[in-house]
């Protein structure tokens, strides 16, 4: 169960949305592959909080989809890494009003909220 919570958490996590200016938007996934072909020129022209921390708890997670039984702490810093870049989104849809925005992160806010519930429900040691 924490397996597919973990792997649904992902696949939200890569469809959030971003619209900024005049016609310019992206979805996270295209905003992944385009830091990591500026990181394979310069390194260090992606080296940013907003861009390491979200990166580092996707590793996380990720490795948690393969755990059998992954650590409620690591999974737990995963989803809070993840979260850095989405309820910005969420926030920044909610002020605009912009329902592209807000649509696209509620699924990676719902899954997240079934994730944390599920960790809630055990105790630590089991």
């Amino acid at each position: 169960m924490k397996q597919l919570l973990n792997l649904c958490l992902l696949i939200t996590f890569l469809i959030g949305y971003l619209e900024w200016g005049h016609d310019q938007k992206l979805f996270i996934f295209q905003g992944e592959a385009d830091i990591f072909m500026k990181a394979l020129h310069d390194p260090l022209s992606v080296a940013h909080p907003l861009i390491l921390i979200p990166f580092i708890g996707q590793l996380i997670v990720l490795y948690c989809v393969f755990k059998r039984e992954p650590k409620r702490m690591l999974n737990l810093i995963g989803i809070g890494c993840l979260s850095t870049i989405i309820l910005v989104l969420f926030l920044i849809g909610l002020i605009a009003l912009n329902l592209k925005m807000l649509a696209s992160t509620i699924p990676f806010i719902v899954t997240g909220i079934f994730l944390l519930r599920l960790y809630w429900r055990r105790s630590p040691k089991s």
